[in-house]
């Protein structure tokens, strides 16, 4: 294998824009395995299943009666849980494109769901300054477990197999052990938009509204890294990492795509970065295996699809 040379760029020519939402698209997800679809959800209440290879819609999911905000797909890309404007939590069948279940409870919206690793236990984290845990398995449609530690809005989960990490408007992120009880606050001192662990979690990449993105360690809370140079400072922007966690990318609300070196936090290539697209980013998802794919959403009303030039 030829010796590395650094972080591969990052994918930035457009391979196809996905445009039938009307009016903002504030969330698009990779399926799982192999990712070969995406769903997206928008302002216009639907949520759509998309084949980015070919740039087609294949199915439109409508239950929804106000902004979808959110979506979790299943590890085995069978059904997937949905959130915004409603104050419940659906989790649909993918097939049948219909509601299996609808969880209520939350006195807000619901600014962001979350499936454990086996969709067996479902996260939702909202307005109210609430994430409420519910059991898939359970013919019960109480939350089992209500964490209420947060003092404003929920936007951001992870959920694994013994913790959840919960980021907060409140400029906090906490992590709750579930198996110790333990629950750990790390103040950020700024709206938390986005908590993205890394795959071996022993770091987490936070976005707030001070335009920053920073690497802490999961163990100490010690900061490793700022990345700046974007603009973050009113919507829900989201930063994630690069393929083989070797950068960083976050779309800023100037409509660019920003990348960043894990290790020296430089900005690289095209340094600013082009507008891509019209407006605010609120997604930016790096594909989970090939290195040169990525999906951006964008109040814009667009999904775009990014790849090496082939």
């Amino acid at each position: 294998m030829a010796p590395s040379r650094g972080p591969q760029a990052l994918a930035r020519t457009l391979h196809k824009t996905l445009s039938n939402h009307r009016g903002p698209v504030h969330v698009v997800r990779y399926a799982k395995g192999t990712a070969k679809y995406v769903l997206s959800g928008g302002q216009d209440r639907s949520i759509r299943l998309w084949n980015p290879d070919l740039g087609t819609e294949i199915k439109k999911f409508e239950a929804h009666g106000y902004e979808v905000l959110s979506i979790s797909v299943s590890h085995d890309n069978t059904k997937f849980a949905s959130s915004g404007g409603d104050r419940s939590v659906f989790v649909w069948d993918v097939t049948a494109g219909v509601t299996t279940r609808r969880l209520a409870g939350h006195m807000g919206k619901v600014n962001v769901v979350e499936l454990n690793a086996d969709a067996t236990v479902l996260a939702s984290g909202s307005y109210d300054s609430t994430v409420r845990l519910w059991d898939l398995r359970a013919p019960a449609r109480a939350p089992i477990q209500v964490l209420e530690e947060a003092r404003d809005a929920v936007q951001t989960l992870h959920v694994d197999a013994t913790t959840i990490i919960a980021g907060s408007v409140d400029g906090h992120v906490r992590t709750y052990d579930l198996r110790k009880g333990e629950l750990r606050s790390d103040f950020i001192g700024q709206p938390v938009t986005s908590a993205i662990p890394s795959s071996d979690g022993t770091t987490l990449l936070v976005s707030t509204l001070d335009s920053h993105v920073r690497l802490f360690d999961t163990t100490s809370g010690k900061l490793l890294n700022a990345f700046t140079g974007h603009n973050h400072t009113s919507y829900r922007c989201r930063a994630c990492f690069g393929h083989e966690e070797a950068t960083v990318v976050c779309g800023d609300e100037d409509g660019a795509v920003w990348a960043w070196d894990l290790v020296d936090a430089t900005v690289l290539q095209p340094n600013p970065p082009p507008k891509v697209h019209d407006k605010v980013i609120t997604w930016t998802e790096h594909h989970p295996i090939d290195p040169g794919e990525m999906v951006t959403s964008s109040a814009d009303g667009t999904v775009k699809v990014w790849r090496h030039p082939s």
